[in-house]
């Protein structure tokens, strides 16, 4: 086995480095004379009144010494401006619920969120917001089953972004199939086999256990099944690239 420290690594530093770059950006928010509201707050009205740009604003009557969750919840709220106050602290409870420490009892008001307003949230939020909604199950579902479809969604949208804008620099729109008359030569990364356009099942093997755990769970299996809906939808993906691709080379094969 040859020395790492021979080798030329991606990130120098190995695991330490990636795990203190993680922590550096999950510092917990500083409350200063702010807090989230109660675990048993009524979430109900909270679905009828909206945010306005007065939540944006720093009020005279706030502490002079801010903490950095009175700047961060102004902040959010630009985004949710016309949007009701549930969907706006479902957006203030992801930002805590990111940092390596929170109020005790926000994972569970995050989960009463979805467990009794997943309809309202779910029509409320862009698709940006809902990626980050169960991707926040992961380390806060209440259920192993939840932790585990959050653990696996969060892993599907992560590499799809890290991918998806890697391919923006190809010059390639999202929607358009690479041509496969211009493959590349070349071994894949830990000695994988190139996938198969004819006969590969991994997109499938990647997303039916995926979908099949989303249909099973009642809490945020809606959220994770309609996110799935909107990724089958949306042609802008390697997954529908691919399966352009395949088509293109039956339709060929078929020629021949």
């Amino acid at each position: 086995m040859s020395d790492m420290s021979e080798q030329s690594l991606t990130y120098p530093g190995g695991a330490e480095e990636l795990i203190a770059r993680w922590n550096s950006r999950r510092e917990p928010f500083l409350f200063y004379g702010q807090a989230l509201p109660p675990p048993d707050i009524d979430l109900a009205p909270l679905t009828r009144i909206q945010v306005t740009k007065n939540f944006t604003r720093k009020h005279p009557d706030e502490a002079r010494a801010e903490g950095t969750y009175s700047e961060k919840h102004r902040r959010v709220a630009k985004e949710f401006i016309g949007n009701s106050q549930l969907a706006y602290l479902n957006g203030l409870l992801i930002a805590n619920l990111r940092r390596s420490a929170q109020p005790p009892h926000a994972a569970a008001l995050f989960q009463r969120l979805w467990a009794e307003h997943s309809d309202h949230l779910i029509a409320a939020l862009d698709k940006r917001w809902l990626v980050s909604s169960v991707m926040t199950f992961a380390d806060h579902g209440q259920t192993d089953r939840q932790r585990q479809l959050g653990q696996a969604l969060r892993m599907l949208f992560g590499l799809m972004k890290l991918y998806e804008f890697e391919r923006l620099f190809s010059g390639t729109p999202a929607h358009k199939p690479f041509k496969q008359n211009n493959k590349a030569r070349g071994p894949l990364p830990l000695e994988m086999e190139p996938f198969s356009l004819r006969n590969g099942g991994l997109d499938s093997f990647l997303l039916a256990p995926i979908w099949d755990m989303a249909r099973a769970e009642p809490v945020i299996g809606p959220l994770a099944c309609h996110l799935l809906d909107a990724l089958n939808a949306d042609d802008r993906n390697v997954f529908r690239r691919l399966a352009a691709m395949r088509d293109d080379y039956a339709r060929r094969k078929g020629v021949e």
